[in-house]
């Protein structure tokens, strides 16, 4: 893939542009572009249900009915009014997700933290910026723009864990219908999983990240690429340069599918 101006200034702000000046534009083009062989793994969803002894919080109320048959307006007010486990307790607002709702690009991320859970959108604050500095860099973006140009960004979590404690195994459980109905409502062509949790989640696996990078698997039929959340990514600073890989990836696997069509 070659590289604009524009694109070459996003890359600087995540902090990729050192690494880039050291590397031969031959041997990016070959990581990036084709990249040998890829594995294609499936995870598809299996039926949800919260383990007989949940760790976290008592529930309060049942998860509501016909989930996998809503449209969007009854999807949005069904988890803002989701009651079905102890988060509910504790948050401010439900953080549904935003975007385009045919988007070609799904993020999917792990659960809202303190700021998410206060303004009610996924990816705020410095890792928000870095995120939109990312999209911005292969011309994608989170505001106004057709279905191929933005991204719908959501959470496997609807909700804030207390103290942003990690998720709980029966929280994710409760949660994963909604996540699995956006996907079908949004139908995106490619879903690029960011952070531990959401990685898991959807891949039904325990393997580390570092494991899972560079292959292509699939949540729920669609090719799914998975890479750090840009808060880890704030971090440890020389994972930039594998993050930029993962998004090339999740370009040229979609490119790959449209010349397929």
């Amino acid at each position: 893939m070659s590289w604009t101006a524009r694109q070459r200034a996003m890359l600087q702000e995540m902090g990729v542009g050192g690494w880039l000046r050291h590397v031969a534009p031959a041997t990016v083009a070959v990581a990036v572009e084709a990249p040998p062989e890829v594995a294609v793994l499936h995870a598809e969803p299996a039926p949800v249900a919260p383990p007989a002894e949940p760790t976290g919080p008592a529930p309060q109320g049942p998860r509501p009915s016909g989930v996998e048959t809503m449209d969007w307006p009854a999807l949005r007010e069904a988890v803002a009014g989701c009651t079905a486990c102890g988060l509910c307790r504790t948050r401010t607002q439900t953080v549904f997700g935003v975007g385009h709702e045919r988007a070609h690009w799904m993020i999917v991320g792990e659960a809202p933290g303190e700021q998410e859970d206060r303004q009610g959108e996924p990816f705020v604050g410095k890792a928000g910026q870095l995120l939109d500095n990312m999209l911005r860099a292969v011309g994608l973006s989170r505001g106004e723009g057709d279905a191929e140009r933005q991204v719908f960004i959501c959470n496997v979590l609807k909700c804030r864990p207390p103290g942003n404690r990690n998720p709980d195994p029966a929280e994710v459980a409760q949660c994963e219908p909604f996540l699995l109905r956006q996907v079908q409502l949004v139908r995106p062509r490619i879903i690029l999983a960011m952070g531990r949790f959401a990685v898991q989640s959807l891949l039904r696996t325990d393997e580390a990240i570092g494991r899972l990078r560079g292959r292509v698997h699939r949540y729920a039929g669609v090719p799914t690429i998975v890479t750090y959340h840009p808060a880890y990514l704030l971090r440890n600073l020389p994972d930039k340069a594998k993050a930029w890989d993962d998004l090339c990836l999740a370009v040229e696997t979609l490119r790959a599918a449209e010349r397929a069509d």
